[in-house]
Order: structure tokens, then C-alpha cells, then sequence
């Protein structure tokens, strides 16, 4: 292949050098800043034998070029060209300036929860490993090797306002170790334990003539998700009034200590509050609605994808993990059977196309859906071809009814498809499973039922 030429032709349908703020690349995908992107001919560019599928999303235009082909490409774009060469985190900026207001809001909850799914995932996974050794009787829970897993287990649970606070500090334009310092004020051991607030507030404290309950905030979401918020907004105004010889001092004395006052004593009763508020009206309407609500769900959640509002939903997730009262993730695993409903789709094209591009081009992409990784098949595949899309959401709505109706939960963020069977929780592995066979089987058939317009080779 002659990685030049496809650099140039590429390059060429996209509107010129003149037409590219950024340009940058992951694993598999060139990713552009484009200054118009009506200027891009799509078209074109799928028809190109190197390109496996092209779609715009969260205000990148994204061309799939597939893993090693992509890298000799974007550094043909980038030596040939007077293209601004910017790093992953560069560009996601850039792009964020051409999106709507909801989908800027969702981007940077996934910027901040993104880094943190691994410490999540982690948690999760030893948290189900424990219970399937406690429930199989293969180690003794009073044991010291138990107690120390169960430590581990939890340990990012506990301190997940340290972790969100840490990473929400580069979104907002804060010092991270002043925010995480926050962080710790928050579930600091002089206060009460949030998770044992259902049983009352034991200890009262009068602070310029307000009654404050010494609660702590061990476990939420918002409240240190607000908070960072405002210490962004105190920290740069304190820093317009305070002399340069001083601001290394009274800058973060200043922000630090109003900011404190200010989370305990506002910000993190009402931000418990709304974040109770969406976990248990979801709840509410998981446990009403039940499978009903998995079929919606399940067969909405590909559409969402597509505007990239789906990011916000880890902080979602995050709070019902970590409300003591629900303590599960109950909507993971039915974006889980929405995708898995992408990959049957893709798989039927793949058997169904006379295509060889596009056969070329589905067959991985239905893999990718069975790891969790949609966007291949999404973009470069089912809504390209729009019925096997609708055949994909039927797919995903009938297995999201069904993990609703066999109540299948799962104990972390982020993972989906067959490696979400690490963390699903104990008891409902084998239902997962079967509900991944219907998403895929669902799908697969309607992708046959429904047909499709064959692309030419």
C-alpha cells in the first residue's frame, strides 16, 4: 500500500490542508478537527480501499483506516502536509468548541470518569470474586486473606471522591492536589460515615450559627463533582486579585479553606441530595417499568451512541454503585446487550454482502462488538446501511428486556460484551450470558429479515 498516496487522496476529500484544524490518531482511526466538515466527501472516502468506514462524532471526523495502517498514514498526513499535529487530549479539545451544550456536558463527565474506570473495574471484578468465594465456602470470611481482599475491594469506593476529584481537576481548570485535598476533607474520619447516614446523623456542629451534621460523603458522585466546579471559579478569581509574590501562599490557603466551607456546607448536602434523587428514580423506574424498561432501553441505547451523550453515563453508574442502598449497576448490563446486538448485525452483513470491502470490513467489527468496542460497526457498517442498524436496536431491546426481567446487575463501570462476564455480579453470570445469545441471535436474524442495499465491491 502506498501510504503517501492514500494520505493525499484522503487529504483531497476532506477539504484540503486548509480545511484541518487538528489532526491526531488512537489505535485504529485518524481523528481530525475539521474547520468545515460539510467540506468532506464520506462518499468518497468509504469507497476508498484502505478506509474501513468514516463517521463524525463529538466533534471529530473520524476515518477507520484499521490497526499499523493507520499510524503510516498519519505520519504521511502529517510530514507531507502543513498540518498541526496535536496529541488525543489536544484534539478532544478542539473538538469540544463545535458541540452542543448537552454534548459538551457529556464529554466532560467522560473525561473525568474515563481514567477512573480502571480502578472501578478493578474494585468490581474482586468484589465479585469475593462473593463467589464467600458463596462457594472456598474461603472463610473471617480469614485474614479475605479481609484484606475485601479492603482492597472497596478501597476506590471509599476514596472515589479523592479519584474524581484528582481527574476532574484537569476538566476544570484546577490545581489536582488542592482538589484532591478537597477530596479528603470530604470523607475525612472525623466525619460520620456516609453510608450509615440512614441510620441518623449522630454528631451536630454549630459553624456561624448553622446547625451542620458532620457527615461525610464517602462513595458519592456529585457533591466533589461540584465542588472542583467552584474551587475552578474561586481558585482563578483569588489569582486575579492576589500579587504574584503572594500567590504561591494566600492562592491556594484562600481556595482551599473557602471551598471546604462551602462543600460541607452546601454544596455537599444538596449534591447528595440530587444524586440520591436520580438513583432512586431510576431505580423507581427499573423496578416499576422492569423489562419494559429494558426493551426501551436496550433499543434506544445505539441511537444515543450516536450523539455521544452516552459518556454521561458513568457518573449515572457511579452513583448507583456506590449508593448504599442499591450498591449494584443495573443499567451496564443493558447497554451491554446493545451492543452485542451491533455485533450480530455486522456479522449477518458480513454472510449477507457480496461486498468484499464491506465483508473485509464487518466481520472484525462484529468481534470488536463481542469486546464492548461498538463504533466500527456502528459507523462503518449497520447505520451505513440503516436497516441492520434498526435490526440491531430490535437486537438489543429484546436482550435488555430479558437481563430486566432475570435482574441482571453488574459490580463496576466501563465493560461490556464478553469481558463484562468478570463483573457481573454473583448468580447472574449464566443469564448474562444467554442474553448476550438473544441480542446477537435477535439481531443477526432481523439483519436477514429486514435485508439491506448491497454496497459494489
Amino acid at each position: 500500500m502506498d501510504y503517501n498516496k492514500v494520505a493525499k487522496e484522503i487529504l483531497n476529500q476532506i477539504g484540503g490542508e486548509g480545511n484541518v484544524e487538528s489532526a491526531t490518531h488512537c489505535a485504529t482511526r485518524l481523528r481530525l478537527v475539521l474547520k468545515d466538515e460539510k467540506k468532506a466527501n464520506k462518499e468518497t472516502l468509504e469507497k476508498m480501499d484502505a478506509v474501513k468506514g468514516v463517521f463524525s462524532t463529538s466533534g471529530q471526523f473520524q476515518i477507520i483506516l484499521g490497526q499499523g495502517t493507520v499510524n503510516k498514514v498519519y505520519k504521511a498526513l502529517i510530514e507531507n502536509n502543513n498540518i498541526k499535529s496535536s496529541n488525543l487530549s489536544e484534539t478532544k479539545k478542539e473538538a469540544m468548541k463545535k458541540l452542543n451544550p448537552v454534548q459538551r456536558f457529556a464529554r466532560v463527565l467522560s473525561n473525568i470518569f474515563v481514567p477512573i474506570i480502571p480502578a472501578i473495574v478493578a474494585s468490581g471484578l474482586l468484589m465479585g470474586l469475593l462473593g463467589m468465594c464467600k458463596t462457594f465456602g472456598w474461603v472463610s470470611g473471617d480469614s485474614g486473606v479475605f479481609v484484606l481482599l475485601d479492603m482492597f475491594s472497596n478501597a476506590a469506593f471509599v476514596f472515589l471522591p479523592v479519584l474524581i476529584a484528582f481527574s476532574a481537576a484537569k476538566e476544570f481548570d484546577v490545581n489536582p492536589f488542592l482538589a484532591a485535598t478537597l477530596g479528603g476533607i470530604l470523607i475525612h474520619p472525623a466525619l460520620q460515615n456516609g453510608w450509615t447516614v440512614g441510620g441518623g446523623i449522630t454528631n451536630n456542629i454549630s459553624v456561624f450559627g448553622l446547625n451542620v451534621g458532620m457527615v461525610g460523603y464517602q462513595g458519592t458522585v456529585l457533591p466533589i463533582l461540584i465542588a472542583v466546579w467552584v474551587m475552578g471559579y474561586i481558585e482563578r478569581g483569588i489569582r486575579k486579585i492576589v500579587p504574584d509574590i503572594l500567590d504561591i501562599i494566600v492562592t491556594p490557603f484562600l481556595t482551599l479553606m473557602s471551598t471546604a466551607f462551602i462543600a460541607l456546607l452546601v454544596i455537599g448536602p444538596l449534591g447528595r441530595l440530587l444524586g440520591d434523587g436520580i438513583s432512586f428514580g431510576l431505580q423507581g423506574l427499573y423496578s416499576t417499568a422492569g423489562p419494559v424498561a429494558g426493551v426501551v432501553f436496550g433499543g434506544l441505547y445505539s441511537l444515543i451512541v450516536i450523539t455521544g451523550v452516552h459518556h454521561s453515563f458513568h457518573a449515572i453508574e457511579a452513583g448507583l454503585l456506590t449508593n448504599p442502598e442499591i450498591g449494584v449497576n443495573f443499567l451496564l448490563p443493558i447497554w451491554a446487550m446493545a451492543n452485542i446486538g451491533q455485533g450480530g448485525a455486522s456479522l449477518a452483513v458480513y454472510f449477507k454482502t457480496k461486498s468484499t470491502k464491506l465483508k473485509s470490513i464487518a466481520a472484525p467489527a462484529s468481534l470488536s462488538c463481542m469486546l464492548g468496542i461498538t463504533e466500527a460497526a456502528i459507523f462503518g457498517v449497520n447505520l451505513k446501511l440503516v436497516r441492520p442498524f434498526i435490526a440491531a436496536a430490535i437486537g438489543g431491546a429484546v436482550g435488555g428486556g430479558f437481563v430486566v426481567l432475570m435482574k441482571v446487575s453488574m459490580t463496576a463501570v466501563g465493560v461490556t460484551g464478553i469481558p463484562g462476564i468478570a463483573i457481573v455480579k454473583q448468580g447472574s453470570m449464566m443469564q448474562y450470558i444467554i442474553g448476550m445469545a438473544i441480542a446477537f441471535g435477535t439481531a443477526f436474524v432481523m439483519t436477514y429479515v429486514l435485508g439491506f442495499k448491497d454496497e459494489e465491491n
